[in-house]
């Protein structure tokens, strides 16, 4: 297995937490769904894994050859994703207002195409999704198993898998999903809190096991 299977899993369980925290991308989604049907909702969801797949691209490559060239960059990188992930926290834990602010507004009449063109600029230039990218992934690489560019690509994958599982469901659904998620401001509040703790958390254990 050329991953560790304990970060792996760790990856897996901390990136589901993280979809399901009502996000922009999400809300995004959310918001094609309810104005486009169900197959807006779906392409839009494909929109935005089509650049976290890009995202992930450049992160791999980048990183992969930075790793081997400087050693040392490795720990460099790991220490402040972690701090990175501890400040995402925190920010968690302040925000009470909830993300709508940040969501881009889709179109009445939304067609398939323009959802999932819409998806994937979105998240292709948010610069937050290039940092978390970076923070975030090589957390949960290990160097000394070799072949750091398939690990990349292995947490990847599950990235893009969990992204479809989750925000294509809330498109697919976004009717019922979208009421649900307007009527429970108290309730996304707490997922935000509890959120937060988790990302605090991992920062700091990832930042002192290794």
């Amino acid at each position: 297995m050329p991953i560790d299977t304990h970060l792996l899993a760790l990856f897996t369980v901390t990136t589901m937490i993280a979809m399901i925290t009502p996000g922009p991308d999400m809300l995004f989604v959310l918001g094609c769904g309810m104005r486009g049907g169900a197959r807006a909702g779906l392409l839009a969801t494909a929109g935005v894994a089509a650049s976290e797949t890009v995202h992930v691209a450049v992160a791999a490559a980048g990183l992969a050859a930075l790793f081997e060239a400087v050693p040392v960059a490795f720990t460099v990188v790991r220490l402040v994703g972690a701090a990175y992930l501890i400040y995402l926290g925190v920010q968690m834990l302040r925000n009470r207002k909830g993300v709508e602010d940040e969501v881009p507004v889709a179109r009445e009449g939304l067609s398939g195409r323009r959802a999932f063109a819409s998806g994937m600029l979105t998240n292709l230039l948010n610069p937050k999704m290039v940092t978390f990218t970076i923070a975030f992934l090589p957390q949960f690489v290990n160097p000394e198993l070799g072949q750091v560019w398939l690990q990349f690509v292995i947490l990847g994958a599950i990235l893009i898998v969990l992204e479809f599982a989750v925000d294509g469901t809330v498109g697919v659904l976004a009717g019922r999903i979208g009421g649900w998620l307007r009527r429970r401001q108290a309730a996304r509040r707490r997922i935000n809190v509890a959120t937060g703790g988790i990302f605090i958390g991992l920062g700091v254990k990832l930042a002192v096991e290794r």
